[in-house]
């Protein structure tokens, strides 16, 4: 019984993954792949029980579809109300004009640089640092079209060499703010800063430094070649965020430094939940939007886009994660996560071996179907059961599977940062796809390295 469950699991997984590469919503195919793997564990399990003794309705079968109730229940009041909040604050900061000051500020000393390719490095290392606090990676790469693309051109840049750089900025997700982080955070029970500081800086500094040399070499190796054509575009038509004042950038910041001050890292007598941290920063920028403004009424109605944000989070993340919890839940019922732990450790397959299978599973589905977080979320729930299983750091399994859901992000070229690029600069996918993927297979040697040798 239990190998046939297992061959079912694996089935059902290959026809998920198919569907999903077909471009079906991941939101519902790993939703009915989950509950049909929880009721064929049931039909074939009489002892099997989805729902513990204080959740279950009293019946098996109720309990196929409790199950939903039950995981959206602890996203809505966990991991998924972090998310919805970094959302929505992220949404309000881009209604006020704090994002685009962010990038501006940021963005102006490069301008400084007078080696071309240098000045490329420092627009990736940017770009890298922006997207801490800016975790939309489509959002992030229009801004740095429409501020930052026009310094590069002026410094002898080409547009594709530009957008390359741009389309990888996002591809290291890290920080409180970011919906993987968070999830990654959640998922082995640790604060979103303690994850950021002890776990995801210490891989993702020698991956930017290597990313940033290959972009180097291979950016200039392609400019000379000037393989592209290009076609008219307006990446001005394409920017829609709202300008505010340079100080406005602080708000950006301020989240971060609060979780961090009242945080175990610093503080052990206080500790300031992130959704605590977002909105106490969200009401400061309004009492600043109304003296700004001298309106109540303008500022109340542009602090409403933190709601609107959350909402839209909930329909795409949070909904996505609630799907994928459901579809590991179903994975783990049917023992096939017990049998691959059983047979990796009688085929002498370690910790490290299993790191690395599932990092690249993580990946390939991303490549795939263009969506990180969507592969990141359908394998994430099923790190702590691994890393029991085998002795091994939950924290050592999931950092790399998190951040190779970036990384080949960047080099697919479906995903909607480089779809987001191409159009911005006029080239074709494929272009920018050429450019990046050694980069990022750079980076995905050096980020598997060191999470192997350091965590």
């Amino acid at each position: 019984m239990a190998a046939f469950l297992a061959v079912f699991a694996l089935l059902t997984t290959l026809g998920a993954g198919f569907l999903l590469i077909k471009g079906q919503k991941p939101v519902i195919v790993l939703l009915l792949a989950g509950f049909l793997l929880i009721a064929v564990s049931t039909a074939f399990q009489p002892d099997f029980a989805i729902l513990d003794e204080e959740s279950t309705s009293g019946s098996r079968w109720l309990d196929v579809i409790g199950m939903f109730e039950n995981v959206a229940g602890s996203q809505l009041t966990g991991v998924g109300l972090i998310i919805m909040s970094a959302g929505g604050f992220s949404t309000y900061m881009n209604k006020i004009g704090a994002s685009r000051a962010l990038v501006e500020l940021l963005s102006a000393p490069i301008s400084k640089i007078k080696h071309p390719y240098m000045l490329l490095v420092f627009t990736y290392l940017l770009g890298a640092v922006l997207f801490m606090f800016i975790p939309s990676a489509a959002g992030l790469a229009i801004l740095l079209l429409v501020l930052v693309v026009p310094v590069l051109t002026a410094a002898g840049i080409t547009p594709a060499a530009s957008a390359a750089v741009i389309a990888t900025a996002s591809a290291m997700p890290m920080g409180p703010a970011s919906g993987t982080s968070v999830l990654a955070a959640g998922t082995i029970d640790l604060s979103p800063v303690v994850y950021f500081v002890q776990y995801q800086l210490i891989v993702a500094i020698p991956t930017f430094i290597a990313i940033s040399i290959a972009h180097y070499f291979v950016q200039r190796h392609y400019d000379k070649k000037g393989m592209e054509t290009y076609k008219p575009t307006d990446m001005q038509a394409a920017d829609d965020t709202a300008s505010g004042p340079r100080w406005y950038a602080l708000f950006l910041v301020l989240p971060i430094v609060l979780l961090i001050i009242f945080s175990p890292l610093v503080n052990d007598s206080v500790e300031l939940t992130t959704v605590a941290a977002f909105i106490i920063v969200w009401l400061v920028a309004m009492i600043c939007e109304m003296i700004r403004n001298r309106s109540f009424k303008q500022a109340a109605d542009a602090s409403t886009a933190l709601f609107t944000g959350m909402g839209k989070m909930f329909g795409g993340v949070v909904a996505l994660i609630i799907a994928a919890q459901i579809f590991a839940e179903g994975l783990t019922a049917t023992g096939a996560i017990d049998m691959m732990i059983e047979g990796g450790e009688k085929l002498g397959a370690g910790f490290a071996v299993m790191t690395i299978v599932f990092t690249l599973i993580v990946g390939l589905v991303t490549f795939l179907t263009g969506s990180g977080v969507g592969a990141f979320s359908a394998f994430s729930g099923l790190v702590p059961n691994i890393a029991s299983g085998l002795g091994g750091s939950a924290a050592a399994l999931i950092t790399p599977m998190e951040f190779a859901s970036g990384l080949f992000r960047s080099m697919s070229p479906i995903s909607g940062v480089v779809i987001a690029v191409t159009g911005g600069v006029g080239i074709n996918p494929i272009d920018v796809v050429r450019r990046t993927v050694l980069p990022m297979v750079v980076g995905l040697i050096v980020m598997a390295t060191a999470s192997l040798i350091l965590l």
